[in-house]
């Protein structure tokens, strides 16, 4: 009995103690294990992986649909690959801003392997969990139709019609009406002409500002970051952080917008005269670079120029100087500017009634971001006066969110590890779910749906 006791106990120990140094070196998840809730504790920002990675089947289409656009040299029918893949061009001017739909494609293409990755490509459609239509649909307006009523424009119309009746013949359009398939439309006017006959799919988005609730929605679409153009802040690691921001409030960007945006012109009379504020009207900044028409042969439309390149070194200059980056609502509810704050390190105030925020549902953007209603921000001095009053240690607890958060925002090829694409597509992946039941339920309704 005795050597039985003795027996059970050396093993015991010997069990406590494997368990004991498996933990100490991370073999051993224990949080995980026994208090699964502290991985989605309210605070934390770190976004959490679940499961095996998406799988996404993508159409070959054309090149006129996607890379075909960038330029000529990328023209051709030869399918796109990892090996053939052109590099997104310096030079794209205002075309950046809204290139998810290049970095989505170019991370399927991508044959590398590892435990980054939210999606991977697969080539039997069956085993699919949703389909990839690689239509840059954005870069289609800019290039074709951005002035709307030039002949370029009937190109871009074109492109949607022949793209449409693409999906129609296809046997997995068919299958779930599109519902299961994802399509970028980054862009306010992308897939503009034809955009309520998809509106069934799994939509990429900048926002909702042009798209009514029926069509467009958290509960099946995804909110995507825009594409920053001022370069990221990688050495920002100054001995006095709050002291090196000399201004208070910085804006650089045009004040004549449309909606909800008309709020800009109003903000640039009310912060006049702060000695502190940084508010200046540009065509040529951040989200809003004004670039010139050249005629064919000298230069392409969008091509950025040396005047571009100055006043965007000044936007980021501006925005590393500064404590607070203000990001007021554009022509629609966001912009570009609020992701060039955020990769500057420039705590982002927010002021817009209507705005979605990309992968809200695992960051929560008021550890790092102020914010003010529109009406708060129109009142002579509060808005100032709030930010004049904000406390030190508190804005120094956002500044170091936004340099552990930043990496979110950042579009990579060959993709990172919870980089902005990767992060997209985790967003796709919780969509899942709601696709699968809306696809099941409309083959056995014989009646249009009652709910």
């Amino acid at each position: 009995m005795k050597l039985f006791v003795k027996t059970v106990s050396s093993l015991a120990f010997i069990l406590t103690l494997i368990l004991t140094y498996s933990i100490f070196i991370g073999t051993v998840d224990f949080r995980s294990h026994f208090f699964p809730l502290l991985q989605s504790l309210p605070g934390n920002n770190t976004p959490c992986r679940t499961g095996s990675p998406l799988r996404v089947f993508m159409y070959d289409l054309p090149r006129r649909f996607n890379v075909g656009m960038m330029s000529r040299r990328s023209s051709g029918e030869v399918p796109v690959s990892a090996r053939n893949l052109p590099p997104w061009p310096s030079n794209s001017g205002l075309k950046k801003q809204h290139s998810v739909e290049y970095w989505m494609m170019a991370s399927l293409l991508w044959d590398g392997e590892g435990p980054t990755r939210e999606a991977v490509r697969v080539l039997d459609p069956d085993s699919a969990d949703v389909f990839f239509v690689p239509f840059f649909s954005s870069l289609s307006f800019n290039t074709h139709g951005h002035n709307m009523t030039d002949p370029d424009t009937e190109i871009d119309r074109q492109l949607q019609v022949d793209m449409l009746k693409f999906l129609r013949e296809s046997k997995h359009w068919q299958r779930s009406a599109g519902r299961d398939h994802v399509i970028p439309m980054h862009h306010p006017n992308a897939f503009r002409f034809l955009r309520e006959q998809v509106n069934a799919s799994v939509l990429i988005v900048a926002d909702f500002g042009r798209y009514p609730k029926i069509m467009s929605n958290l509960s099946k679409d995804v909110v995507a970051p825009y594409v920053h153009v001022v370069d990221s802040f990688i050495d920002d690691d100054p001995p006095n952080p709050y002291e090196s921001r000399s201004t208070l409030l910085f804006f650089r960007g045009r004040t004549v917008r449309k909606d909800e945006g008309i709020v800009r012109a109003k903000l640039a009379k009310i912060l006049v005269g702060y000695e502190d504020v940084h508010y200046e009207k540009s065509y040529a900044s951040g989200e809003n670079i004004k670039v010139p028409t050249y005629p064919v042969g000298n230069h392409y439309r969008g091509a950025w120029t040396a005047y571009d390149y100055v006043v965007t070194m000044k936007s980021t200059e501006g925005m590393r100087l500064s404590k607070f980056c203000l990001h007021p609502a554009g022509d629609t509810p966001s912009s570009c500017r609020l992701f060039d704050a955020i990769v500057s390190h420039c705590v982002p105030v927010i002021v817009s009634d209507q705005i979605e925020l990309p992968y809200e549902d695992e960051i929560d953007y008021s550890q790092f971001s102020v914010f003010f209603s529109i009406k708060e921000a129109l009142e002579p001095g509060y808005m100032v006066t709030q930010l004049r009053q904000f406390p030190k240690e508190r804005w120094l607890e956002m500044w170091r969110r936004l340099k552990n958060i930043s990496h979110h925002f950042e579009y990579k090829y060959p993709p990172e590890k919870e980089d902005a694409v990767n992060m997209i597509w985790r967003q796709v992946k919780n969509k899942v779910p709601a696709v699968k039941l809306a696809v099941h339920r409309s083959r056995r309704l014989k009646i249009p749906d009652w709910w």
